[in-house]
């Protein structure tokens, strides 16, 4: 027969704990920088790092993607998703030098990132600079509520 286990005081603090301890398990489990270069997962392309940052008219987002040239960059947008994609080369191999270790990330990008609010497709400025690509969105002003009377008949 199985007993019952009262319930202490505190007890939700632990579990909080532990829920935690076990996301940041997953998170360091996947990040791709504590992987060996030839054991990785994520061979097939990089994933530049993003912010998305929403003001009272607009939504800003930025992409670290350090060495591009702004023309392999490529950035659409539909409905509330905005789509970076691009690839990024790796440059000419130095016949004279033994390399042992390159850290730097090449191949091909994308990412889709839904935004906070609805954007207005024809007013979108992009800007790439030392490596951030910025990109500013005008957000679409949203109807006011409306009463709305009930005839009665």
């Amino acid at each position: 027969m199985f007993s019952l286990v009262p319930w202490k005081k505190g007890r939700e603090n632990q579990i909080e704990l532990f829920r935690k301890e076990l996301d940041s398990l997953f998170d360091r489990f996947w990040r791709k920088d504590l992987l060996p270069a030839t054991e990785s997962m994520f061979d097939t392309g990089w994933f530049p790092s993003v912010d998305v940052s929403e003001g009272k008219k607009d939504i800003t987002v930025k992409a670290e993607i350090p060495g591009m040239d702004p023309k392999d960059i490529d950035i659409s947008l539909e409905d509330r998703w905005l789509r970076i994609k691009g690839e990024k080369k790796q440059e000419e191999e130095e016949k004279d030098e033994n390399f042992h270790r390159i850290e730097r990330s090449y191949g091909y990008f994308n990412r889709t990132i839904e935004l906070p609010a609805e954007v207005d497709a024809s007013d979108v400025d992009a800007s790439y600079k030392n490596g951030v690509l910025k990109i500013k969105l005008k957000k679409v002003k949203e109807s006011e509520p409306r009463k709305i009377k009930i005839k009665s008949e």
